[in-house]
């Protein structure tokens, strides 16, 4: 089980991951050995996943799900595929966690009755330095 939040955790036999060839340096080792590690998850058909938790992670990673409703993350930093692994989980369970936090509501605010008169003063007194500046015509 891969804990997300305290309300939601996800069972590994729900994550397929892909083991692919890494592409970038690191001579022969890069052309016979696969390193990189691409995690899937299906979102829009996950049984862990409650509605409301479904179309909340729908709209928030929407650039990282495809048409079917699965999210891909990749990983090639390393030349472990072990350490790739447990880095695209640690990646996995990021994504989730921001995209499952509400924002907090805004609290709207007005300004103070002391700010708006220091508004005012200063108005009035660059006001009075303009009047001051013109000339005055007798």
């Amino acid at each position: 089980m891969i804990k997300i939040t305290n309300t939601l955790s996800i069972p590994e036999n729900e994550l397929t991951f892909i083991p692919s060839r890494s592409s970038g340096p690191g001579g022969q080792h890069v052309n016979k050995v696969n390193t990189r590690i691409t995690l899937q998850f299906n979102v829009a058909m996950s049984p862990s996943l409650s509605d409301e938790q479904r179309h909340q992670i729908m709209r928030k990673l929407k650039t990282r799900i495809n048409k079917e409703g699965v999210l891909q993350i990749s990983s090639q930093s390393s030349r472990s595929q072990f350490a790739n692994k447990e880095a695209v989980l640690l990646r996995f369970t990021e994504l989730l966690k921001l995209a499952l936090t509400k924002k907090p509501l805004r609290k709207k605010t007005k300004p103070s009755k002391a700010v708006k008169q220091r508004r005012l003063d200063q108005k009035k007194k660059q006001s009075l330095l303009k009047k001051m500046r013109s000339k005055k015509d007798d």
